[in-house]
């Protein structure tokens, strides 16, 4: 193969070659570069046909894609761009360099910016339009480091002052007015549109935006626009998996509103990307094979004269050989060094710098650092029909910033530049700040006046307006359906067994029906949907597929088949709980990127949710999503058969941990219900920016009604269940808390302790430990701040006060989430908690719930030794537990094991 290999990359015969060259030259004359390539695919054809090895190479010359004879050509006042260019370049630097020049070691990036500024600029002036009465508007994800250069724009534009830029990095000095780190939604709710700076996330987040946009429109709530989506990265941020992982969606759908712009500066935070390769030529290939249009913008137009003398390919030959680390080693040593290294390994390329300076070949610029070869680049992918384009752009790191980190692998993490540095970049970029002034490193406008910002903000006005941009709340006005809809799921089940899995899925059902919001329910899976009961909506609403259905499917004889429709509701996203997050957060966002509000329902095992995809939930919090989590068949004993990886014990003290999200672990259908409609009042109707989580499990049993008001205390996370009357204060009594399928098994307890200890206990459903905590904490703070007023008592307090006994929580999760609310016990009140701790294992529920000693008996038991430790009932009622309900006080405990 390797010899093979060798003969197909030599020109054993350079006239013939020059023949078929010439050839298809004519026919590209005559007939255009479609006829061209039609040619071109039948040989290919042909060859395989005969029986030839035809390699597949993906990738194309170390050039630029589009020839300059090609370029379209940039409009504007280059010299004016370039001049407002390099004023946000040093305001920027100067940003970042003052804050560090503060005590406390702010942080920070200057280098990312640095080599993007021209990439962005040309964005800005030319392409990005801003939400208005005649367009939609475009979504840009930003490059979370290069976030000072943004600011530094929005200060030229006068959306940002002098003392605000002070502020950068000092939210909490700041009062509101800081300038966050990253792009930050949640921080700057009227400014940043996306989180970004978790590398991988904005690249995944697009693509499922550009799919839901898509999806808007093919379902006829939004009209169809040219609006696009444009997500920057780096080179090195394309390692991870969320970043490349889902492109092959968009290449599949032909996303056209989405286009990549990967900064290729050859660097990732601490040295080359691919130094032993070449990281363009990487990226390029897995793009076009992905179904991508792929555009490399390699080299500046200084380099178009020696690239048009190459009349016999050694210059290319050279360009492709050269690898990363030495391509970083030219422009960190400059141009001797190139004129040595790089021109010399070959005499013709050593005479065609022969008339250039070294000055001049350090001069030789990178792609993504000219302007005009960027405009090129993003006219054609604007331009660009039936799929989706990413951009390739060479540039440097730390481009500007000289001997104090320019190409050089620490430049990432460089934050300080001393007076020299400062005086260099100065001096590169012709900022009109005076040498005595230089140490202060003063931000610099030219005045709102100047043609500098006239001239930006006459870009902005025909672009619509300024960006970034973020709209709070939608125009669109939705009133959530009174809980009497959802009265199906409030009455009980009678002898009628049901899950509360299949109690959400009517809940959705139920929405669906409503006029004004049905339509904006968005039901997401990754997939299973069968196994969530889900297969009833693939018939009645679709499974959307943007070129509709072209099979017929194997049981389209049976009632629910497999319907798949270009208006279709359901978003089934394949395996890939990242794919099915990023498609919710798109959905959840809708209010305020599309200005229409959406529903979504991602549903999940719930072992597969927050810890595999807890980043994207983070940034779910962070941009102000709205909709609703499920996590399915969640709990460490319900999803009996599934064993270790499967069965979740913690997503709730995941979900707990992130400020906005809700989450919740129903027991009854009526519980689902309530809280159904709780949420979709507050996120639809009220515009709350919150999310919810719920858990549900697929474990079968009879559901009560709802009973007479307990609304408000499902939804504060508490309410008592069953209240076994009066007591006399010499009679032992216990507090029995469980949510949800353990809180059947504390019923259960609570009946044990009655028949065989004539023990009462009041039952306690407690929907939210989480909610629970929040609100104790809250009071608890509020009492600290407000010594001489009247103390609030928090939630929980005030519920078990006036009750007799110890207390007992039962849970399917680790004990920590049920030991959340003790510090809000009421004085002298006892507090046992049971839980899961431990890894998962597969058996029946009843062996796993007494493995793990969260059932009937575990909990009775643990109530008897609670009343015992309170001189309620001796210890042999305890030892007669043990004996009588099998318990092995010598097990292990399930936590070691």
């Amino acid at each position: 193969m390797d010899q093979l290999d060798d003969i197909l990359h030599q020109d054993l015969d350079p006239t013939e070659t020059q023949e078929w060259v010439e050839s298809l030259s004519a026919v590209i004359d005559r007939e255009g570069t479609g006829r061209a390539h039609f040619l071109l695919e039948k040989l290919v054809d042909s060859a395989r046909r005969s029986g030839g090895y035809m390699p597949f190479d993906p990738t194309t010359e170390y050039v630029n894609t589009i020839p300059p004879h090609l370029e379209a050509k940039m409009p504007g006042d280059g010299a004016m761009e370039w001049r407002i260019r390099t004023l946000i370049r040093w305001n920027a630097m100067a940003m970042v360099v003052r804050a560090n020049r503060k005590p406390g070691e702010l942080g920070g990036h200057i280098a990312s910016f640095a080599s993007s500024a021209t990439l962005y600029d040309v964005g800005f002036n030319h392409f990005w339009r801003a939400p208005s009465a005649d367009h939609p508007g475009d979504l840009v994800f930003h490059q979370g480091h290069s976030s000072p250069g943004v600011y530094a724009r929005s200060f030229l534009e006068g959306r940002i002052g002098e003392d605000q830029l002070d502020l950068f990095r000092m939210e909490v000095a700041g009062h509101g007015r800081g300038l966050s780190s990253y792009p930050h939604p949640w921080l700057m709710p009227d400014y940043w549109q996306v989180p970004t700076v978790s590398m991988g996330l904005g690249p995944i987040q697009a693509i499922y935006q550009a799919q839901f946009w898509k999806y808007l429109e093919h379902r006829g709530l939004i009209p169809k626009s040219d609006r696009k989506i444009w997500c920057f990265l780096g080179d090195g941020e394309t390692d991870e998996p969320e970043s490349l992982g889902a492109i092959a969606l968009a290449g599949r759908e032909g996303l056209d509103n989405l286009i990549f712009v990967i900064n290729c500066n050859l660097q990732r935070l601490d040295g080359p990307v691919r130094g032993n390769g070449k990281i363009i030529q990487e990226l390029e290939g897995v793009f076009r094979g992905a179904g991508w249009n792929a555009l490399k913008v390699v080299w500046g137009s200084y380099w178009d004269p020696l690239l048009a003398r190459d009349k016999n390919g050694v210059l290319r030959k050279l360009m492709m050989e050269t690898i990363d680390g030495e391509y970083q080693a030219c422009k960190a040593f400059g141009g001797a060094y190139t004129r040595e290294h790089f021109f010399g390994k070959y005499p013709e390329t050593r005479e065609m710098v022969a008339n250039l300076s070294d000055d001049d070949i350090w001069r030789l610029n990178r792609g993504g650092h000219d302007p005009h070869k960027v405009y090129a680049a993003y006219h054609a992918a604007v331009n660009t029909k039936g799929m989706p384009t990413v951009i390739l752009a060479k540039t440097v790191k730390g481009y500007g910033m000289g001997a104090a980190g320019e190409s050089q692998n620490p430049t990432h993490q460089q934050k300080k530049l001393d007076d020299e540095a400062v005086r260099h970049f100065r001096d590169r970029f012709n900022i009109p700040v005076p040498d005595d002034k230089l140490k202060d490193v003063p931000y610099y406008h030219p005045g709102k006046d100047s043609p500098e910002v006239q001239y930006m903000l006459e870009r902005r006005k025909e672009l619509g307006g300024f960006l970034p941009q973020r709209r709070r709340h939608t125009d669109v006005k939705l009133k959530a359906p009174d809980l009497a809809a959802f009265e199906q799921i409030t009455k009980g089940t009678g002898d009628r067994e049901i899950s509360t899995t299949m109690a959400l899925v009517r809940g959705m059902n139920l929405l669906l029906r409503d006029k004004a919001i049905g339509p904006r329910v968005v039901p997401i899976v990754a997939d299973e949907a069968r196994t969530f009961g889900m297969e009833g909506m693939f018939r009645q609403i679709g499974i959307y597929a943007p070129f509709g259905q072209k099979y017929r499917p194997q049981d389209a004889d049976q009632l629910l088949y497999y319907r798949e429709d270009q208006k279709g509701q359901v978003l089934q996203e394949g395996i890939s709980e990242a794919g099915g997050m990023a498609a919710w957060m798109a959905a959840a966002t809708s209010y305020s990127i599309s200005n229409q509000p959406m529903l979504p329902f991602f549903i999940y095992y719930s072992m597969f949710g927050f810890q595999r995809i807890g980043d994207l939930a983070w940034a779910a919090g962070d941009m102000r999503s709205r909709g609703f989590l499920i996590g399915g068949t969640a709990g460490r004993t319900t999803l009996n058969g599934e064993g270790l990886q499967h069965e979740d014990g913690h997503s709730h003290l995941l979900a707990g941990a992130i400020p906005n999200a809700r989450a919740y672990d129903p027991t009854f259908s009526y519980e689902v219900a309530v809280i159904l409609q709780d949420g979709t009042r507050r996120m639809i109707e009220d515009q709350e920016d919150a999310y919810y989580y719920l858990t549900v499990m697929n474990e079968n049993y009879a559901h009560p009604d709802l009973p007479q008001g307990v609304e408000e205390g499902i939804v504060k996370g508490m309410y008592l269940f069953k209240d076994a009357g009066k007591a006399k204060k010499s009679e032992p009594r216990v507090q029995l808390l469980g949510s949800g399928t353990i809180l059947r098994e504390v019923i259960a307890a609570a009946e044990l302790l009655e028949k065989d200890f004539g023990i009462s206990a009041d039952i306690w459903s407690v929907p939210s430990f989480s909610e629970l905590r929040r609100e104790g904490f809250d009071a608890e703070r509020w009492n600290r701040l407000h010594p001489e007023a009247e103390q609030r008592v928090p939630y929980v307090t005030g519920l078990l006060q006036g009750h007799q006994g110890p207390a007992i929580a039962a849970t399917d999760y680790v004990r920590e989430y049920a030991d959340q609310i003790r510090a809000f016990m009421p004085d002298g009140m006892r507090y046992t908690v049971l839980g899961t701790d431990g890894f998962g294992r597969s058996d029946t529920r009843e062996h796993l719930r007494n493995f793990f000693e969260v059932d009937r008996y575990w909990i009775a038991h643990a109530a008897l030794a609670a009343l015992a430790k309170d001189g309620k009932v001796n210890a042999k009622d305890v030892a007669r537990a043990i004996r009588e309900y099998k318990l092995d006080p010598d097990k292990p405990n399930p936590q070691n094991v």
